[in-house]
């Protein structure tokens, strides 16, 4: 037999469902977002940077309110007093030379040839004693006591420095350093004589006399001798003057610095020299005649052997 259903009953039955529906919305729903915990570091961090902000923005409208100050004009430092140029040791040197000591014998004065060594000496303005061929008062002057920086001996003629003469010379070489030039054609018969200490302390030694004068070469031309003060070419082109017994021949000897510079070949060699500086740039030797070659070039070839043979006295003496 069937069960007849009530109202009252449907009225239960949907209550119930409505129920259950509504606890399973509730248990799927999300759950509330939680609210976030404190954090007081956080917070004084966020404080910091405000307040840093806030003191950059207040520095930037102070100096855009603030007036701009014009800077003080430089102060310029005192003016200096010029300072004084010191002399160099060349332009001393130069000096020296201008002002040097020279005791000069030149021997051609009788002939009346020219006196080509004082005209050299005058030419560059040196102040000099001039014995002529005189050799009694040159003699003098050598033992007279006097420093001289520079002696010459122009034995050109036939009358000849010889004998003591060189042995005072070489005294005065040797302990005061003086400085020497020597034209002299005589070695042939001076050669083993006093001259000898002069010539083995040089380093050079008589090779073989020379009778009649010819073309000379110059072995060295980039030599200060040929270039300081004057160039001077070679003495190729002559004027004879003497007949015969025109100089001599030199060569290297033992010892010595000699520097052979000029000669009778046309290249360098140990023989056939005629030209010799010795003594670190303080003699020369010539052994040729200067009146068997022009003037034009002799007068400046002294110059420039005055000069060199002064510069290298003056670099040794006080």
């Amino acid at each position: 037999m069937s069960q007849k259903v009530t109202p009252r009953g449907s009225v239960i039955f949907l209550i119930a469902v409505f129920t259950f529906i509504l606890a399973c919305s509730i248990s799927t729903a999300s759950p509330p977002a939680a609210t976030p915990a404190f954090d007081p570091t956080k917070i004084a961090l966020e404080y910091q940077a405000t307040a840093m902000s806030l003191q950059l923005t207040q520095a930037v409208l102070n100096t855009q309110t603030q007036p701009t100050q014009t800077p003080p004009p430089p102060i310029n430092p005192p003016a200096l007093a010029p300072t004084e140029i010191q002399p160099t040791p060349t332009q001393d040197i130069e000096a020296r030379i201008k002002a040097a000591n020279v005791l000069v014998y030149e021997n051609t004065d009788a002939r009346n040839i020219g006196m080509w060594i004082q005209d050299a000496l005058d030419g560059m303005g040196i102040d000099y004693t001039q014995t002529g061929s005189y050799s009694g008062n040159f003699m003098e002057y050598l033992n007279s006591g006097v420093d001289y920086d520079l002696i010459i001996v122009g034995a050109e003629d036939k009358n000849i420095i010889s004998g003591e003469f060189w042995d005072v010379i070489n005294t005065r070489l040797v302990e005061d350093k003086t400085a020497l030039i020597a034209e002299v054609w005589y070695l042939d018969s001076e050669a083993n004589g006093p001259i000898s200490k002069i010539l083995s302390g040089c380093g050079i030694r008589y090779q073989k006399d020379w009778q009649i004068a010819d073309s000379i070469y110059w072995w060295e031309p980039n030599h200060p001798i040929f270039n300081e003060p004057n160039t001077v070419l070679p003495l190729l082109h002559y004027e004879r003057y003497w007949a015969n017994q025109t100089g001599d021949q030199i060569r290297l000897g033992s010892g010595g610095d000699a520097t052979l510079l000029a000669g009778l070949a046309a290249k360098s060699s140990n023989q056939e020299a005629v030209l010799a500086t010795c003594y670190e740039g303080r003699v020369i030797i010539q052994t040729f005649s200067d009146h068997d070659y022009k003037r034009a070039d002799i007068v400046p070839l002294w110059q420039n052997y005055i000069h060199y043979t002064l510069k290298n006295h003056f670099a040794v003496t006080p």
